[in-house]
């Protein structure tokens, strides 16, 4: 029995294989559209999204302290804390101490 009247043989002579195979690798590697770009820009998209929503979480934020501002009392508060602003009848201490930070024991 020669080799060209063994199956394998018959299943790779058949032009609609060569087709096939040839449109697989044509799709997977070399077309513009293809499997492995399409995951690059998956992967893009998806990176994309997850800042768009960080970036509507921070303007969600922002707007809540933008509102908090505008209270007068808050904004006082606000500049005392933050920049340690005071009143011109008041005098403003601050106290550090050595080892603020809490340590653990093992």
């Amino acid at each position: 029995m020669s080799f060209r009247e063994k199956p394998w043989f018959k299943f790779l002579s058949n032009k609609y294989v060569w087709v096939l195979l040839f449109f697989c690798v044509w799709m997977l590697f070399l077309d513009n559209y293809s499997y492995f770009d399409h995951r690059v820009l998956n992967q893009q998209i998806d990176e994309l999204e997850d800042n768009k929503k960080y970036y509507q979480d921070e303007i969600r934020r922002d707007k809540q302290s933008i509102k908090m501002l505008k209270d007068s009392d808050y904004v006082e508060k606000y500049a005392r804390e933050k920049y340690y602003m005071k009143k011109d009848s008041e005098d403003v201490y601050i106290v550090e101490f050595e080892g603020d930070t809490v340590k653990k024991h093992k």
